[in-house]
């Protein structure tokens, strides 16, 4: 990581994780169609709208702020994405969802989380959510259901061994069945990974665990 100059203007545009994996697998997977703008680095508490000399430097402080240099960890950048909101909106949008994903192996799930403050109401927003797993091996199946841009469901190929790779859907909901490969478990009791969920209308964000625990150790351990 490093800082771009700021007094002029320059573009740094590079693949995250996410994109570098879709470009390598070489099946067409990897399409640009669109594109999100952040300004993680900006500290708006700096806007000084007392400075003596005027106005014009009310954001002087802000505007001298070094700019970030852009990394391929998404985890870690862009939390922060610059959205259209209804003029007058007073209060961020946050997504409610359930606090933890945790399930038995070969069990079903479905997260259908909400948008508080979303168009002056609590729903699921228009355009829907997008959903990544960080360790695509926790699930069996990962589809995406709902909104205009899902009208059969989508879903991702899931591996059952080798690294760990991050998997996305999009919908207004997701579900599908957690892992029963005995082999991912090896000796451990459960699988760790974490779902983010980001409004495709109202760039709020959501993390939360998810905890598949090894119901063939379980069945082991009553029966013993």
């Amino acid at each position: 990581m490093g800082y771009l100059n700021n007094q002029i203007v320059t573009v740094d545009a590079i693949l995250t994780k996410k994109g570098r994996e879709l470009l390598a697998r070489g099946d067409g997977g990897f399409v640009i169609d669109r594109f999100a703008l952040s300004d993680d680095e900006v500290d708006y508490t700096l806007y000084n709208p007392n400075h003596p000399s005027g106005s014009a430097y009310y954001g002087e402080a802000i505007e001298n702020m070094p700019l970030l240099e852009a990394f391929p960890d998404e985890t870690q950048m862009m939390k922060y994405k610059l959205v259209s909101l209804p003029r007058g909106t007073s209060v961020m949008p946050t997504i409610q969802v359930i606090n933890n994903l945790t399930r038995n192996s070969g069990t079903s799930w479905d997260l259908q989380p909400i948008t508080i403050n979303y168009n002056n109401q609590d729903a699921a927003e228009t355009s829907g959510y997008q959903f990544t797993i960080s360790d695509s091996r926790v699930f069996g199946s990962f589809i995406g259901t709902g909104g205009p841009q899902v009208t059969t469901g989508n879903s991702v190929s899931v591996i059952t061994n080798g690294t760990a790779v991050s998997a996305t859907v999009i919908g207004t909901q997701c579900n599908g069945i957690t892992t029963s490969v005995p082999t991912l478990f090896t000796n451990n009791p459960s699988l760790f990974a974490t779902m983010t969920i980001i409004g495709l209308d109202s760039g709020a964000r959501a993390q939360i665990p998810v905890r598949i625990n090894n119901a063939g150790i379980q069945a082991q351990a009553k029966s013993i």
